[in-house]
Formats: C-alpha cells, sequence, structure tokens
C-alpha cells in the first residue's frame, strides 16, 4: 500500500504579505532612483526624510563619483607618460587647490543662501543670488588666471619640483590654470543647482564636461589618425574644454526655466548688496576651505621630500581615495541642502534628523568601501604604475588612509550640514585643529623624525579627519548652528 503524496506547501498569509511588502519596496525604491535622476519636481521641506535624502544623494553621489572617475581615468592615462608626469599632476593639483578653495569657499555661500530662499519659497530671491554668485567667481577666476599663466614655472619650483617636472610639467600647469574659469565656474553653478533642490541637473552638467574630458584624454595625450599627440598638455587641454562644455550647459538650462532654479532677463544685473552678502557669508567658508586645503599642500610638500617616485605614489593613492570620499562628500551635500530648506521653512527638526539619516548612510557606504579599499590596495594602485617602488607607496597609503573611513564619514556629513545651516565659522574652528594642530604637526614629525618616511604623512590623516569627526559631533549636538540667519 503506498503512502498517498502529501499536498504542496503553501505560504502562510503572514509570508505572503511580507513578500507583497517587499515586492512594493522594491518597486518604490526603483520608483525614487528613477525620480532622482530625472529630477522629478519635490518639496523637500515637508513629507518623508529617508525619500528626500535619497532623491537629493542618488544625483549627488552619481555627480561626485564621475568627479572621482574622471580623477582616476586622468590619472591612468597620464601615468603612461612616466613618474615625472604623474608628479607633476600631483604638483599642479596642489596648485588649483587655490582654485578649489575660493570655488569651494563661494559654493558654500551661494548654496546656503539659494537653499534658504527656496525654502522661504523665494524662488526670485535664489535666482538673483544665483547670478551675483557667477559674476564674482567670474571675476576672480579671471585674475587667478593670468597670475597662474604668468607664474607657472615659479609656482612649480615653489611646490618643490625639480628640474626635470618643471620642464615636463610647466605648459600642463600653465594651461590648467590659465583655463581655471571653466572648473571654477561649472562648481559655482552645480553648487547653486543643488542649494536648490536641482541635482539631476548638476549631476548632468558635470557628466557632460568630465564625460567629454575622459574622451578627449587618450587622444589628446597620445594622439589619433596620425595627428601627433600634445603628451601631458593634452590632459589639460581636454579638462578645460570639457568644464566648459558643461558650464555651457548648465546656462542653457538656467536660462530656459526648468526646475525649482531659473534666471530671467530681469536677474541680469549686478546687485552689490546681494553680491556683498554672499562674499560675507561666504569669507568663513574659505577660510574653511582654506585650512584644509593648504594642509593638502603641506602633506605634499612633506612627500616630495623622499622624490618623485613617493610623491607619484602619494599621487596615486590620493587620486584613488577621490573615488571613495567624493561619493561621500555627495550624501553630504544633500544633507546640506535638507538643512538649508528646512531652516528657511522654519523646521529645524527636520534639518538635525536629516543629518542623522545622512550620517547613518555615509558611514555604511565608508566602511563598505574601506573593506575593499584595504583588501584591493594592491591591484588598484598597479592599474596606474609599473614602478614597485611608487607601487608600495600608494598601497601602504591607501591602506592606512581607509582605516579611517567610518570616522571620515560622519565628519563629513556634519561639516557640510553646519555650512548648510550658514554657520560656517564652527566647521573653519574645527579645520584648524584637525588640520593645523594636529595633522601638519604629527605628519612632518612621523614622516621626518622616525623611520616610518613617506608612511608617518599618510598616518596623520585618519587621525586628523577622525578628530575632525568627533568636535564635530560635540558642536552640532550642542545646536547653535540652528539659529543662524542667512
Amino acid at each position: 500500500m503506498t503512502t498517498p503524496p502529501e499536498p504542496a506547501a503553501t505560504d502562510a498569509p503572514g509570508d505572503r504579505d511580507r513578500d507583497r511588502e517587499s515586492d512594493r519596496n522594491r518597486a518604490s525604491i526603483w520608483r525614487d532612483a528613477r525620480d532622482a535622476i530625472r529630477g522629478a519636481e519635490h518639496d523637500y521641506t515637508s513629507g518623508s526624510i529617508r525619500r528626500a535624502i535619497f532623491l537629493l544623494a542618488v544625483p549627488m553621489v552619481l555627480e561626485m563619483s564621475m568627479e572621482s572617475i574622471f580623477a582616476v581615468a586622468d590619472a591612468f592615462f597620464v601615468g603612461r607618460l612616466g613618474p615625472a608626469a604623474v608628479a607633476t599632476i600631483g604638483l599642479v593639483e596642489s596648485l588649483m587647490i587655490v582654485v578649489y578653495t575660493i570655488a569651494m569657499g563661494l559654493g558654500i555661500g551661494l548654496t546656503a543662501t539659494v537653499a534658504r530662499r527656496i525654502g522661504e519659497k523665494d524662488p526670485d530671491g535664489a535666482a538673483r543670488a544665483t547670478v551675483q554668485g557667477l559674476l564674482l567667481a567670474a571675476a576672480i577666476a579671471t585674475l587667478l588666471g593670468i597670475v597662474g599663466a604668468l607664474r607657472a614655472p615659479d609656482l612649480l619650483r615653489l611646490m618643490g619640483a625639480d628640474d626635470a617636472v618643471v620642464a615636463v610639467g610647466t605648459g600642463f600647469a600653465r594651461i590648467t590654470l590659465a583655463g581655471n574659469a571653466s572648473v571654477f565656474l561649472l562648481f559655482l553653478v552645480n553648487a547653486a543647482f543643488r542649494g536648490a533642490g536641482d541635482a539631476a541637473v548638476a549631476m548632468r552638467a558635470l557628466v557632460l564636461g568630465n564625460g567629454i574630458n575622459i574622451a578627449l584624454d587618450p587622444l589628446l595625450i597620445f594622439g589619433v589618425a596620425g595627428i601627433p599627440g600634445m603628451g601631458i598638455e593634452g590632459a589639460a587641454v581636454a579638462t578645460v574644454l570639457g568644464r566648459a562644455i558643461g558650464f555651457a550647459w548648465a546656462l542653457r538650462h538656467l536660462a530656459r526655466g526648468h526646475g525649482n532654479l531659473a534666471v530671467h532677463r530681469r536677474h541680469l544685473r549686478v546687485e552689490p548688496a546681494t553680491m556683498r552678502q554672499i562674499a560675507t557669508l561666504s569669507g568663513w567658508g574659505t577660510l574653511q576651505v582654506a585650512l584644509a586645503s593648504m594642509s593638502w599642500i603641506g602633506l605634499v610638500r612633506l612627500v616630495a621630500t623622499f622624490g618623485a617616485d613617493a610623491l607619484a605614489g602619494y599621487t596615486i593613492a590620493i587620486r584613488i581615495l577621490l573615488f571613495a570620499l567624493m561619493p561621500a562628500y555627495g550624501i553630504g551635500a544633500a544633507a546640506a541642502t535638507m538643512v538649508g530648506q528646512a531652516l528657511g521653512a522654519d523646521r529645524p527638526a527636520r534639518a538635525e534628523e536629516a543629518v542623522r539619516v545622512a550620517a547613518r548612510i555615509n558611514v555604511l557606504v565608508l566602511g563598505l568601501v574601506g573593506i575593499l579599499f584595504w583588501i584591493g590596495a594592491p591591484t588598484a594602485v598597479a592599474w596606474f604604475t609599473d614602478a614597485d617602488t611608487v607601487r608600495a607607496v600608494g598601497t601602504a597609503g591607501l591602506r592606512i588612509m581607509a582605516l579611517g573611513f567610518p570616522l571620515y564619514a560622519i565628519g563629513m556629513v556634519l561639516e557640510q550640514s553646519f555650512n548648510g545651516a550658514g554657520d560656517t565659522r564652527t566647521p573653519t574652528a574645527i579645520n584648524v585643529v584637525a588640520f593645523w594642530l594636529i595633522q601638519i604637526p604629527l605628519a612632518w614629525w612621523l614622516s621626518q623624525h622616525t623611520t616610518m618616511g613617506p608612511r608617518g604623512v599618510f598616518t596623520a590623516v585618519p587621525i586628523a579627519y577622525s578628530t575632525l569627526a568627533v568636535i564635530s559631533f560635540v558642536m552640532f549636538r550642542r545646536g547653535t548652528w540652528k539659529t543662524r540667519t542667512v
């Protein structure tokens, strides 16, 4: 006698409900991702905080990831020209830190101002602030370009370049510094878009600019169809052209009037009062960024004392590091926009919760990336160079800096949130402590007075950023940032 087969098992009602809920959640995530990339209109001063952070963070992370990919691709192509060319890239990038510093400082003030105006439901005020910020940026970029073009060789020597690096890199430095306006203005207009909540527009502008840059790099560096390459100078031309096209596209979008930020003919005039307000707010922001940026120049100067190979390894490690930190910076930028708009709408509790959500996301993202970097550091560095001494320095540096990723994540979100609130003084004071009282002295002592050499410079980085995160958390808990006016 055979036993009849048992009836097929069926899901319990609770299992079916959970499956349906899981399906709905997946559908919702894909829908939100599509809306984020498309730039669907959204009121960031109300509704779900998690969804608002997601809608802002996705295009911002993609934007910053594209910046990271560009940095890595640029180093990849230039790396084929030898250690002197890579060292040149590192030195000129350090000089460009001056440009980035002022651009980021102005961007902090412009993002905070635009976000407040949008939160207050004043799009006309946001448009006027955008125009004045761009006019101010154009004037500064022109002055910096003239100085950089005329003094390029002297600036390279000031950074510690030897005669070989000066010979290889003068043309690259001159083109890059003279054409800095394309980088400067693209950064500023994207800062305005991010403040307005039009993060997808900023993403598209940078993707366009950097995509053209990456496509032109091998063509202009190595040549194509019998046309001789320009060498390292081709990389500079590619950067200037790509960023200029991206900025032109962004201006066209502003004029067409789509999204939260639209500039019309009535806004195209000089308003000294508005410009002065942005400059005042940006002053502390510029000093804040300068303190961090100039500390990196100090680190480069310390590494340069160990020769071109050590400098090349440091440059490669930093370029790869940017691949992780730029997306994390994007999440922090999303928090800054949320804070500015929420305070503009008089909702400080919403601003505080937005910071907490963004910080948790950032810790998860950078923590995972830190593990991958530790494991894959030798392979990653090997993509850019075949020189054993350069690979050794780059691998060690990347692994050391990856140790601090979780605390980097917290510090980046908190610092940008202070800026989004218009409280640019607090992170400025924190940077004094973290970078100038801790990072630079520690890097100098470890590299020059111990047997660590270049590794001592790398070791100072996670220690400084961890200190920044701890102090930022204490200041965030005090809550004085909620009362700043913009």
